[in-house]
C-alpha cells in the first residue's frame, strides 16, 4: 500500500511523506485543475482521508468576499472536488473520510464564525449525498468532526489561559482533543470493521455536542 501526502506546501509534505515513507505530492484544493494534474498518474485510489480546512474569524457585520470565498473553497469547494477525483479512481469499493468540526452542528456565541460553520455546516450533506451515490458501488463515505484539537491550527484557542479554561469548562471529558483522538476515529472509518457504514458523522468532541 502507498501513502500520498498532498499539500500546496510541498516541503511539508514532504517532511510528512518522509517519515511514514510516503509519497509526497504538491497540489491545491481549491483548483480542479491542480488536483486532476496532480493525481493523473495513479489510476486507482483505495481510501481518501481529506483534512483540508481554514477559518476566518469575523463577526456577520465584517465578513469580507475574499474570507467567505477563501474558507468556502478550502472547506466545501475542495471536499467536493477532491471526493470526485477519488470516486473516478474507486471502480469499486473503498472510502472516503472528510475532517469537519462540532462547528458543523454548533454555532458559537460570541464569536464570528459565519463562514467556517456554513462551510463545515454544508459538508455534513454533501457527506450524506455523496454516501447515497456512491453506495451501490460500495464506496463508504463519513466524517469526522472534532472540537478543538491541540494542533497549529488550535493553537491560538490554547495558548490563552482564560480561553483554555473556557474550552475545558465546556468539554464533558475536561480537556481538548490530542491528535490521536482525531486519527483513531478517521482509522476506524477507513478499515474493514467500518464497511458497513456509510453517510455518518462522528463528533469527536469529549461529549460538546451531548450537551449543547
Amino acid at each position: 500500500m502507498r501513502v500520498i501526502v498532498a499539500g500546496r506546501d510541498l516541503t511539508k509534505a514532504k517532511r510528512l511523506a518522509k517519515s511514514i515513507k510516503g509519497i509526497p505530492l504538491e497540489l491545491d484544493v481549491r483548483d480542479v485543475a491542480s488536483i486532476e494534474r496532480a493525481l493523473q498518474p495513479f489510476p486507482r485510489i483505495d481510501v481518501l482521508v481529506n483534512c483540508a480546512g481554514i477559518s476566518e474569524e469575523q463577526s456577520i457585520g465584517e465578513v469580507t468576499e475574499a474570507a467567505w470565498d477563501a474558507v468556502v473553497d478550502t472547506n466545501l469547494k475542495a471536499a467536493m472536488f477532491l471526493a470526485q477525483a477519488a470516486a473516478k479512481r474507486q471502480k469499486r469499493g473503498g472510502k472516503q473520510v472528510h475532517l469537519l468540526s462540532v462547528r458543523a452542528q454548533l454555532g458559537l456565541r460570541g464569536r464570528g464564525y459565519s463562514t467556517y460553520c456554513a462551510a463545515k455546516g454544508g459538508l455534513v450533506m454533501l457527506v450524506r449525498q455523496h454516501a447515497a451515490e456512491l453506495g451501490p458501488r460500495g464506496i463508504c463515505v463519513n466524517g469526522v468532526a472534532p472540537t478543538v484539537v491541540r494542533t497549529q491550527m488550535g493553537a491560538h484557542w490554547l495558548k490563552n489561559p482564560k480561553t483554555r479554561a473556557w474550552l475545558k469548562e465546556r468539554i464533558p471529558l475536561g480537556r481538548v482533543a490530542e491528535p490521536a483522538d482525531v486519527t483513531g476515529a478517521v482509522m476506524f472509518f477507513c478499515s474493514p470493521a467500518a464497511d458497513y457504514i456509510t453517510g455518518q458523522i462522528l463528533y469527536v468532541d469529549g461529549g460538546i455536542t451531548a450537551s449543547q
